[in-house]
């Protein structure tokens, strides 16, 4: 059986207008209980061989709040924003119009003095390449959903621009399964629907 590697979205921390480029905050009320109401189904998670997660603080403390104790990688920090970071879309926007406008036409450039889309592509790429190869080893990691993002345009092999159509909601699951250099996605089945209670 090839190498499964299930990613887990970190909880949120914010509204989604909020969101900050390499965001530190820690997990809020909300975010804790989005965990808590996520938990029994992500449980399971919890068997697999190897888990890990995002430096971030919200990665860490989802993984914990979720049972999996993780152990940190930083293969799978946020990409390096350089001065933006810390800094939301808007707040970029308004200080450097035509340096973010660059930055999301093309995938290779720098405005910001940090990494560009390809290099954080490729190195969330080598990260999901080097994990260890046994057959049916199963990898949960917790991670922000800009990183599953670069997980998923990595192993489809699909153009660095693809990165700006996968939508990753808080706490959803994202498989891949295979090899280094051969992934596919997985989707499994959803869970069955269950009779609301009067």
């Amino acid at each position: 059986m090839p190498l499964r590697v299930t990613f887990v979205a970190a909880a949120r921390s914010s509204p989604l207008l909020a969101e900050r480029f390499e965001d530190e905050r820690p997990l809020d009320q909300a975010g804790w209980g989005e965990v808590e109401r996520a938990a029994r189904e992500l449980l399971p998670l919890a068997a697999a061989e190897l888990r890990y997660c995002s430096p971030t603080p919200r990665s860490r403390a989802t993984g914990e709040g979720l049972g999996y104790a993780p152990l940190v990688q930083l293969g799978l920090r946020d990409c390096d924003m350089g001065r933006w970071r810390g800094l939301t879309l808007g707040e970029a926007m308004a200080r450097e119009p035509d340096a973010v406008d660059a930055w999301l036409a093309d995938p290779r450039a720098t405005p910001h003095g940090g990494e560009s889309l390809v290099d954080f592509i490729s190195r969330v790429g080598g990260w999901l390449d080097t994990r260890p190869v046994e057959d049916g080893c199963r990898v949960v990691a917790v991670a922000e959903p800009s990183v599953i993002r670069a997980a998923l345009v990595y192993a489809l092999k699909a153009p660095p621009s693809t990165y700006w159509n996968i939508d990753v909601r808080p706490l959803s699951t994202t498989a891949v399964t295979g090899r280094a250099g051969r992934w596919n996605l997985r989707f499994d089945g959803g869970a069955q629907a269950q009779p609301s209670r009067p």
